[in-house]
């Protein structure tokens, strides 16, 4: 049995479909049973609960084989990032209470970092916090997710350009697919191992990749364009964060633009993606397809 977080999200659900195609029962907490009745009919053991509960999870935690907890994102993360801290410290608990035997957890490229991370600062803090663990625990530091960049199909498909943060558009930075996410902590969780590792887990992709990827799903020429630094804020606004909120972000980004965040940790066990940017592509357009209404619809 293993206690997977996240379930009705990308990485959660890509670990629990591999386990279960793999045949392993699966266990999961989630605040609305309702949004898990399709893993309810695969056979997960869903248990009404919040991540935030560290009694909670303690429960859920116990008899498993190994357990994998990430946080929840938080776009737009409140100064000093108490969302993160919270779960942080209920995870510590529930840990304590019931600790498993084998622990995955979802770190972030450049997590190693004390500073300069953006958004990543909570993956940063997650990993502080379990440092210490008593059990084998493996980080499994992922690249930007090719799902991040999934908004730029339509307006490419209408104009031709791909916009984006990154800076040269021919400069690669680690990027990596949730499913090969899910694919890697359901290796990790039914392996034998013992110790503490950190996996960094992508393969170098431009934003020049990206854009050709765009071009061979969608038929037409595209071009990526890096978005000037003093329009960065304007820009994430019109995406629709918050005032005054952009401040992370941008600071992320400006973390990878200059090589601060990024793969080659000493120590740090390479694992590259297996999904190619077009064909996530690809797949992101049938299932937007999927979910068009039918012509003529109201």
């Amino acid at each position: 049995m293993f206690f997977l977080s996240g379930i009705t999200g990308h990485v959660g659900g890509a670990a629990a479909r591999r386990l279960l195609d793999e045949g392993h029962p699966v266990r999961a907490l989630v605040r609305d049973p309702r949004r898990a009745a399709v893993w309810s009919r695969r056979g997960v053991d869903v248990r009404e609960g919040d991540l935030g509960d560290a009694a909670a999870v303690a429960g859920a935690l116990e008899g498993v084989d190994g357990a994998f907890l990430m946080l929840p994102p938080v776009l737009a993360p409140a100064p000093g990032f108490p969302e993160a801290r919270a779960l942080i410290a209920g995870f510590r608990e529930a840990l304590r209470k019931t600790p498993p035997p084998r622990l995955v957890v979802l770190s972030s490229i450049g997590s190693e970092r004390e500073k300069g991370l953006g958004n990543i600062t909570s993956t940063h803090l997650l990993e502080e916090a379990l440092d210490d663990a008593p059990f084998p625990t493996a980080f499994v530091r992922a690249g930007s997710f090719l799902e991040n960049y999934a908004f730029g199909l339509d307006a490419a498909a209408a104009t031709g350009w791909f916009d984006t943060f990154l800076t040269p558009a021919g400069r690669p930075v680690p990027m990596v697919a949730t499913a090969d996410i899910g694919t890697e902590v359901a290796r990790l969780l039914t392996e034998d191992w013992n110790g503490r590792r950190i996996i960094e887990l992508g393969s170098p992709i431009s934003p020049d990749d990206l854009a050709r990827a765009m071009s061979d799903v969608l038929g037409r020429p595209v071009r990526a364009r890096s978005i000037p630094r003093e329009r960065w804020t304007a820009a994430l606004a019109a995406q629709g964060l918050p005032p005054g909120a952009t401040g992370p972000f941008e600071e992320m980004s400006d973390g990878f633009n200059s090589g601060w965040i990024d793969f080659g940790v000493p120590g740090a066990e390479p694992v590259a993606g297996t999904v190619t940017p077009a064909a996530f592509f690809e797949q992101a357009m049938r299932a937007r397809d999927d979910h068009r209404p039918p012509a003529g619809a109201s």
